[in-house]
């Protein structure tokens, strides 16, 4: 018999639920994929994210192979009384799936297909927009993925979704014409403009809190290349370069796409030998139109003063990770994120005072560049926040390394020092992490009259908060 700790207002507490063996052996007889139970092999293979920050213990781990397996298992835990958690590659992870939590690993539901009549792309759950990119550019098309290639596509997107086409072509979330998602009722049903269209506005930018989302069909662009890559100056070129990059960005066409990352590069395998042990500033640029004129755009930048290195080239558009190069190695962060609502000499000044040269900061800091169409209405309204926020702030700091008060003393400086500036805006995708899972955080990525209005769907869609363990918008009555 299953047997459940509950708290006193219905809500099932941190102690956990017993799913029996004959329960978890009936389930495992339904699926075509995997279950693992606490302690058995796979179990930890699964629920190990990227962001290792968040430490999943939920009561039983399902790997489903199709949408079915999906349904089941979400049927499976709405019968015990179990939340329902979603992951796939775990960059975006925010609360733990604890003993009340059934958790659903989509690493398996890979399936790509593309239509390149139609410029589009069927996604499953647990596709990566490394498998994507190569697979739209055999027909000279390219999704709007982020700047990271192995970041689960479905999930980005229902967060909205930002990368080097965003300025030209605006969020991801924009770019989607179906949803198929099982809901909290176990059922498996359609989103789009007209099937069901509250869900369709809620699930682009409202991510998973409406259901597990099993494939998205998007738009894709004509694209097959990029004038793109990076300029690093060195410590004593930072803060001449920052200035002439918040003037240059402001007069940027939206084609070009670009933010800067400073810190001090650790010397170890993978960092580049000229950065390595050393401050650089790394300006990150990407534009859409010919290299001749994105020559011609940056050259203001590339006489700042000579560069440790300059990989800005003409490059196919199934190298664009490069751009930004972020690291693919799991680990366990810290991160915190807001928006500006300007981008000023002050501004520059603030940010070489936390991590600028000298300042031996343990938290890596990038700004990067919004406006453009991030800033203009979609054609079909979502639930995504298209505000006029300039620049937007990501601050990143490594722990579990023996220096955790000192990453966290560092971020509450970078709080602190950015407040007069702060816009009072949010992006959902980039809340990764320890730091933004309270709902205050989440409702800051929403307007006030989009979030009120996702209140009204989650407690129509999913009144007992089955999908919680996320970037949570709890229902009405629990708010």
């Amino acid at each position: 018999m299953n047997e459940k700790n509950t708290a006193t207002d219905g809500t099932p507490s941190s102690g956990g639920t017993t799913v029996t063996p004959e329960e978890t052996a009936a389930l495992s007889l339904r699926l075509a994929g995997d279950v693992f139970l606490p302690g058995e092999p796979g179990y930890a293979e699964h629920t190990a994210g990227f962001d290792r920050s968040v430490v999943h213990r939920p009561a039983l781990v399902v790997v489903p192979e199709n949408a079915d397996d999906v349904a089941t298992a979400v049927r499976f835990a709405a019968g015990l009384g179990l939340g329902v958690a979603v992951q796939n590659t775990g960059h975006g992870a925010s609360v733990p799936a604890d003993g009340d939590a059934l958790y659903l690993a989509t690493g398996r539901m890979t399936g790509v297909r593309i239509d390149p009549e139609q410029r589009t792309a069927r996604l499953e759950a647990g596709v990566l927009w490394e498998d994507v990119i190569p697979a739209a550019a055999e027909h000279g098309l390219a999704p709007l993925n982020g700047s990271a290639p192995f970041v689960g596509a479905v999930s980005y997107t229902l967060g909205g979704g930002v990368g080097v086409l965003s300025r030209q072509h605006g969020f991801a979330a924009d770019h989607v014409h179906r949803i198929e998602v099982v809901t909290a009722d176990g059922e498996p049903r359609v989103a789009t403009e007209d099937e069901n269209p509250d869900l369709y506005w809620a699930l682009r930018g409202g991510k998973g809190n409406f259901g597990a989302v099993t494939a998205i069909e998007v738009g894709l662009v004509e694209l097959t290349r990029v004038y793109g890559g990076g300029l690093w100056f060195p410590a004593e070129s930072t803060r001449a370069a920052l200035h002439r990059y918040r003037t240059w960005a402001a007069e940027m066409p939206d084609e070009m796409s670009s933010s800067f990352f400073m810190l001090d590069w650790p010397d170890v395998d993978g960092v580049p030998a000229e950065l390595r042990g050393r401050f650089a500033l790394h300006l990150r640029l990407c534009y859409l139109g010919t290299p001749e004129e994105g020559e011609r755009l940056i050259r203001p930048l590339r006489e700042v003063a000579p560069t440790l290195l300059d990989t800005v080239t003409d490059m196919p558009y199934t190298e664009v990770g490069t751009i930004h190069n972020d690291p693919p190695t799991p680990g366990s962060y810290h991160i915190n994120t807001f928006q500006l609502r300007t981008f000023d000499e002050d501004v520059v000044e603030a940010v070489l005072s936390l991590v600028g040269p000298g300042t031996h900061s343990v938290v890596g800091l990038e700004l990067r560049q919004l406006g453009g169409a991030l800033a203009r209405p979609p054609k079909t309204p979502n639930a995504v926040a298209h505000v006029p926020a300039p620049f937007q702030v990501y601050a990143a700091g490594v722990l579990g390394t023996g220096a955790d008060d000192e990453v966290l003393a560092a971020q509450a400086k970078v709080v602190a020092t950015f407040a007069p500036w702060y816009s009072g805006t949010r992006m959902l995708n980039f809340m990764a992490g320890i730091a933004h899972t309270d709902p205050a955080y989440v409702r800051e990525a929403y307007t006030a009259d989009a979030y009120e209005r996702l209140v009204a769907l989650k407690t129509a869609w999913d009144p007992a908060n089955a999908f919680r363990y996320n970037h949570n918008i709890p229902p009405a009555h629990t708010a």
